[in-house]
């Protein structure tokens, strides 16, 4: 009777252990992970991960994975490798900056007006529309003040030393050319003077 039951149990056995076993066969529709995968990378890391065909991926290894990726520093730029952009805006109200161009661009008109009759210049002309005044020297060159309100200064174009951009500066309450800390009246007096021989003032 024992001997009996020892060979029924060895019967189920078989069957059993087959349902449990897992099956490592491939499957057509799996992908293979090549060497070449990780190959490039030349840290310790992923050279841990080199391997061979496999059919499945642990989590542990997708894991690890992304939070070397992700550790790895982004090129991004410095922002101290460059100036940081202006918000003119910010600094100037438009209504303000209006009122401020147009009062000293007139008064430039004003004042270039009398110094045309006291200088003796072939050509000499000041003219003033669309807000842009134009001082012409005849042979001696040409100037052009006009304002530009998106970015809440006045520019000027000299025959002697080429165009300059002045932001209006609080502390001098003048125009200022950023890069050379000048203001705008006392450039166009120096040149004028060098140009047509005659001082000029225009503060």
């Amino acid at each position: 009777m024992a001997a009996s039951s020892s060979k029924k149990l060895l019967l189920l056995r078989k069957p059993l252990c087959r349902a449990l076993k897992p099956n490592f066969s491939p499957s057509p529709s799996s992908s293979i992970i090549q060497r070449s995968f990780l190959s490039s990378s030349s840290s310790s890391t992923h050279n841990k991960y080199l391997l061979e065909p496999s059919v499945t991926i642990s989590k542990s290894f997708l894991s690890e994975l992304s939070r070397s990726y992700c550790s790895r520093s982004s090129p991004l730029p410095d922002a101290s490798q460059g100036p940081a952009a202006i918000d003119y805006r910010s600094l100037l109200q438009e209504d303000e900056y209006h009122r401020l161009a147009n009062a000293t661009i007139h008064d430039l008109l004003e004042k270039l007006e009398e110094y045309g009759d006291s200088v003796d210049i072939d050509g000499f002309d000041v003219d003033y529309g669309n807000e842009v005044l134009t001082l012409k020297l005849g042979g001696l060159g040409t100037y052009v003040i006009n304002k530009q309100a998106p970015n809440r200064q006045i520019w000027m174009s000299l025959p002697v030393s080429g165009p300059s951009r002045f932001d209006w500066d609080q502390n001098s309450q003048g125009w200022i050319y950023r890069r050379t800390k000048a203001n705008l009246r006392t450039v166009l007096e120096d040149e004028l003077e060098k140009l047509c021989g005659s001082a000029i003032n225009l503060s």
